[in-house]
Order: C-alpha cells, then structure tokens, then sequence
C-alpha cells in the first residue's frame, strides 16, 4: 500500500539537492519567485532554507517588511536555492557591531 501511495505523490527534481523528493505544498510566496520555489525546490531544502534565514535576520537585525531587507533575502533565496551558492555567511565575531 504504501509503495502505491509513494507512486502517486508528486516529486520534483530539486534543483538545490538534485534529489527527486517531494515538493512544497503550496508556493512561499504569491509572486515569480515564490512559483519558481515551489516547483523547483523540495520542501527539506525549503526548511534549510528557512532556518538560514532566521540566522540572517537576526544576524544583521532585518526587519522583513523593509524593502531593502527584503530585496537581501530575496537575493540569498536566489544564491542558495537557484545558484547553488552558500550565500551570505554569518560572521559570528562581529556579533554586536553588525549595522544594517
């Protein structure tokens, strides 16, 4: 039985791990990028993701409803998820003197 199930669900090539696995459920966002996301990366690589931008934002004190901050993140999303670059790194012996 499962082995039907696990023919039935959908699966993706993830263009960040390059596993076939299981995509989003839904796009992250409700723009280019956000369907991009959803039929490009799995939902793992999504989680990665986010746990990394939780560390930005609150590296670099962003706030996400600020322009600015948003076109950083949207650049990282572009980096880690698409270019398959590290992106930006967390320089933890600056903590405290990070001006954004």
């Amino acid at each position: 039985m499962s082995e039907l199930r696990a023919m039935s669900e959908p699966m993706i090539q993830c263009r960040r791990c390059g596993k076939e696995a299981a995509p989003l459920t839904k796009a992250p966002f409700r723009t280019e990028l956000g369907e991009r996301i959803a039929r490009g990366i799995c939902a793992a690589c999504w989680q990665d993701w986010l746990k990394h931008q939780t560390l930005l934002i609150n590296h670099y004190g962003l706030d996400p409803r600020d322009r600015k901050a948003k076109e950083f993140l949207y650049e990282q999303i572009e980096q880690v998820l698409f270019e398959g670059e590290r992106g930006e790194e967390i320089d933890t012996t600056k903590q405290g003197s990070i001006e954004w």
